[in-house]
């Protein structure tokens, strides 16, 4: 049976309010006739009023990129769940690897963010990944075995249906990334959705793995025709409209003719 796909974008600190509010109306008129997918874009915080009211839900989903645990108090410079709330957003993204490795946050505090958005009714997606040296020493696995089990610590079984994974490693996003190969990418999709079989039963056949890192139109089709990869995070390719358009539609013709 064909799976159901995610294709989606994190902004980080790029466009203002007119571009992103430009763009997302672009991408809803442009994909607006692709069925049964999802799709799913994560602005920037100051643009997120204006884009959640940009676009019908049902077509594109919002997120936010970060969010604090907590609903109120002493936390200067935090976006509480209440506040993101208000918005009408879908998704709060946790564990980017820039929130990780450039701000320091660690498994313990995801987890309270993980937990903090599933209560207050957000999909939660839930980024791991491992670095160049952790790759160079083989233990991969025990990384994202890791970062899975602290960061779902405590997530209920009756949740999973609002969880999802994005499996981003560390040394393959950004300017200077270097793409996972699909044979890389497919294995540790495989290691992660074993994983989750392991903290959450048959109810883990739920929870969506994408992957993200470099994704561009050379490596798409390869990457989504994979058996564990239930979707694509991309970066910069995909902020462009036409461009993730032309992606998401190259991308879907490949799956399509490997499921047949």
């Amino acid at each position: 049976m064909a799976k159901k796909l995610y294709f989606g974008s994190n902004l980080k600190m790029y466009k203002n309010t007119a571009a992103t509010v430009s763009y997302l109306q672009d991408l809803e008129e442009k994909t607006k006739d692709i069925p049964k997918i999802t799709r799913f874009i994560i602005p920037s915080f100051t643009t997120l009023e204006r884009a959640s009211a940009a676009v019908d839900h049902q077509n594109i989903m919002i997120g936010a990129q970060n969010m604090c645990y907590a609903d109120e108090g002493q936390f200067t410079g935090e976006i509480s769940p209440l506040m993101l709330k208000e918005l009408g957003i879908d998704l709060v993204m946790i564990g980017h690897s820039e929130r990780r490795h450039v701000f320091g946050e660690k498994d313990a505090e995801e987890n309270r963010k993980v937990l903090a958005a599933l209560s207050h009714g957000f999909t939660a997606l839930l980024c791991i990944g491992e670095t160049a040296d952790e790759k160079n020493y083989g233990i991969s696995t025990e990384i994202l075995r890791q970062q899975l089990k602290i960061g779902l610590f405590g997530v209920r079984p009756e949740d999973t249906d609002r969880l999802w994974i994005a499996y981003e490693p560390v040394w393959s996003i950004g300017v200077n990334g270097t793409p996972a190969s699909a044979d890389y990418a497919e294995e540790m999709h495989f290691e992660i959705k074993k994983c989750l079989a392991e903290l959450f039963g048959e109810r883990a056949e739920r929870i969506p793995v994408l992957y993200g890192g470099s994704v561009n139109p050379g490596n798409a089709e390869e990457l989504i025709v994979q058996k564990d990869i239930d979707g694509l995070f991309v970066g910069r390719a995909a902020w462009d409209a036409a461009k993730f358009d032309a992606l998401i539609r190259q991308a879907l013709k490949a799956y399509a003719s490997g499921a047949e």
